[in-house]
């Protein structure tokens, strides 16, 4: 099997499970239906949805990179991905979550979000400068 096809079949299933557990927000009975323990507050459980999905796409930006098969990391594009759906995510439980949070939570959340967007923001200007001074 090419090392594309595995690292497509590997976003997929990242994909897959990111979906699923981000879905455990509108639709809590979903953990029922999969057969799985129920999830009071699905708040770490999309988090990791997020993430999920974001490694789903930084495997499908790895598979078009021109590497060849050395073992090789997921780079700056697959950080963007990845630090971008976590953040987006946390981003939105923030905005729409109703968390209860005290402000020292509320701050340590936010400064998350800033940092992972932020973070995001850097790396896709180092890729676009980048591209741009070859």
């Amino acid at each position: 099997m090419k090392r594309e096809n595995v690292l497509v079949v590997d976003a997929g299933v990242n994909f897959m499970l990111g979906i699923l557990l981000l879905l455990l927000v509108p639709l809590p009975k979903l953990s029922s239906i999969l057969g799985v323990p129920m999830v009071e507050v699905p708040f770490y459980a999309s988090i990791l949805g997020g993430v999920l999905v974001g490694i789903g796409i930084a495997l499908l930006v790895e598979v078009r990179r021109r590497g060849g098969n050395k073992a090789v990391g997921l780079g700056k594009g697959g950080a963007v991905a990845i630090n971008l759906c976590g953040g987006l995510v946390l981003m939105g439980w923030l905005i729409f979550g109703r968390l209860g949070l005290p402000i020292r939570g509320t701050v340590f959340l936010w400064a998350l979000v800033v940092l992972l967007v932020g973070l995001s923001g850097l790396e896709l200007l180092m890729i676009l400068v980048g591209e741009n001074e070859k």
